[in-house]
Order: C-alpha cells, then structure tokens, then sequence
C-alpha cells in the first residue's frame, strides 16, 4: 500500500478519521493542562578543612583541602536525602522535591543542593532552607563526635538559590506521547473501518470480467454444444412446421 492509496482511504473514511482526530486534540490538551509545569532552583556549597588546619596557609581554606572533604560531603548528601531528613525539610517549610548530590565533575567537596516544586517562589524558599539545614546538619555530625570547634569542617555557599527556572521536557515528552498515540490509533481505527466495509469474493461469486478466471468461463467445453447458423435454422423449421396446418 503506498501513500496515494493511504490517502484515498483515509478520505472514505473521514468519519472514522475525523472523529479520532478530535479526541486526540482533547487528549492532547487535558495532559497539557492536567500536568502542571515544574520549576527547580539550585545551589552549590563546598566544605572547607578547619580554621585550625588553615593555620599553615595563613587561614585561607581554599588552599588547604583533603581527600576526606569529598568523603563527607558524600556522607552529609546521603543523610539529606534520607527520610528523616525529608521529615524534618517537611516540617521547617521545605515543599516540592529536594535532591543533595556531588556537583558532576567536582574536583573537590561540591555539592548541589536541588528543589524541585510547581510553585517558584516556594522553591526559592525551600531550596534557601535547604542551604540552612544542610549547614546546620554538618556541624551536628560532628558535635555528635566531640570535635571541638576550632576543627570542625565548615560550609560556605559558591552560588546561592538560583531563581526557578521552568522545567519543560517531561512535561512536553508526555504531550507528544499523547498526540502519537491518539494519531495512532484514529489509523488504526480507519483501516479497520476499511477492512470492515470491503465485501469479501465469496467462492460461488462470478469473477469480475478481465480476470483469468473469467476468459477461461467463457470458452466452451465440449460437454457445452455450440450453437451454430444451421442448427439454429432447423430449429426454426421445425418449429415452424409444428405449428403449420
């Protein structure tokens, strides 16, 4: 079947076609106004080594680092992402998704801290008490250890909350999964109303006049008598003579 003959069935067939159509459109905007858009801040932190452990480089942080900075902020990213963590983000106000994961392609202890949500301004707001939490939470990890201030690892922000910006490709993957599919099957539903509508040859049926079955019907057998001009004329006579007085 090549596309001309595509096209004629799909002009016989309109009625099937049209109305598979319309609900596709209908499909196609429910999705577009059922899914809302989403919008996403980020932030990213380092952890700095001590100020004891700067004595040696005059207190500057960014030129003392170790390996174990990157072995604790993977540590602090995991207990952020865990479920207590989402309870208490949950209860300090935090909404939407969170996500707390090394920065792809760190070369040292940088973090991403991720809010998801539909609403910007409670994104920017959540992912800043994101920033908060996740600094309060390092230095209760190593309260807990008995670390004394003076060498605890601290935590200073690079790029605070970002504005939200708009998230499209999920939603946008789902209209057009929406729209193939419904165009998909109005085809389908249109072919089918073809197959339906074409009268099947059934074996007792005539050939259509052109066919080799058809040229092979009409050439006489010889179990069929041929009629021919002389026993057509004494056909006549005799029956005219049956007739006479």
């Amino acid at each position: 079947m090549d596309l001309a003959e595509i096209w004629r069935v799909m002009r016989r067939r309109w009625y099937v076609l049209l109305p598979g159509l319309l609900l596709t459109a209908a499909l196609t905007t429910a999705v577009h106004l059922l899914i809302p858009v989403e919008y996403q801040s980020q932030s990213t932190v380092t952890l700095l080594n001590s100020s004891k452990a700067t004595e040696a480089f005059d207190g500057n942080p960014f030129l003392s680092t170790q390996a174990s900075l990157t072995g604790m902020a993977d540590g602090l990213a995991r207990n952020l992402n865990s479920d207590g963590a989402k309870a208490d983000l949950k209860a300090l106000g935090v909404t939407g998704r969170h996500e707390v994961k090394i920065a792809d392609n760190a070369q040292g202890p940088f973090m991403w801290l991720t809010v998801t949500g539909t609403d910007p301004a409670a994104v920017l707001k959540s992912d800043q008490l994101l920033a908060s939490y996740a600094d309060k939470r390092l230095k209760e990890f190593q309260t807990q250890q008995s670390v004394a201030p003076e060498a605890m690892i601290r935590m200073a922000t690079i790029v605070p909350p970002q504005k939200p910006q708009a998230q499209t490709k999920t939603r946008l993957q789902y209209i057009v999964m929406a729209a193939a599919l419904g165009f998909v099957l109005s085809l389908v539903a249109t072919f089918f109303a073809e197959a339906r509508r074409r009268t099947p040859r059934g074996k007792d049926r005539p050939a259509p006049a052109g066919t080799p079955a058809a040229s092979a019907a009409a050439v006489p057998t010889a179990a069929t008598p041929v009629a021919t001009d002389e026993t057509m004329a004494l056909r006549t006579v005799g029956t005219g003579g049956a007739g006479s007085p």
